[in-house]
């Protein structure tokens, strides 16, 4: 049985590739979407990912992830920093948790520094581009085989 993890990438995130390349590169989502599902498919992982521009939709898929999904990796965006709606639900789902970030909060602007994600994760990459999404399915593999 092949275990599932959930990639979740929040507002704006439609837009690498285009939106402010000095900092988040030239990579478009879907090419770090295809690095992750590789690196998952290598550890016997299937990998769904979901974008939304809105918080709703990724608070739906959380809550709809406790049914059959072994671990999620996200990537807020912007909602990192003000929602405490995605916490909560985060911290409702039983699997690991990986925050990733393509830049380093914490060394941009004071509004970035402070995640709510991060108190209900397992841990967080940030600040390694696109590496940033290998990195986290690679934590996700060992957790879950720790798990085991």
């Amino acid at each position: 049985m092949t275990s599932k993890v959930l990639l979740l990438s929040g507002p704006n995130l439609d837009l690498l590739g285009e939106r402010e390349p000095a900092i988040y590169g030239t990579a478009n989502l879907d090419d770090h979407v295809s690095t992750a599902r590789e690196v998952a498919q290598r550890h016997g992982l299937v990998l769904e990912h979901l974008q939304s521009n809105h918080e709703g939709v990724l608070i739906e898929a959380i809550h709809a992830a406790r049914e059959d999904v072994a671990a999620i990796v996200i990537n807020a965006g912007a909602l990192t920093h003000t929602s405490v709606a995605l916490h909560d639900a985060l911290a409702a789902f039983d699997g690991p948790v990986i925050e990733v970030h393509l830049s380093n909060p914490a060394a941009r602007e004071p509004f970035r520094h402070t995640s709510f994600i991060a108190p209900v994760a397992n841990g967080v990459v940030a600040g390694f581009g696109g590496l940033g999404y290998e990195l986290a399915i690679e934590a996700v593999a060992r957790l879950l085989e720790e798990d085991a």
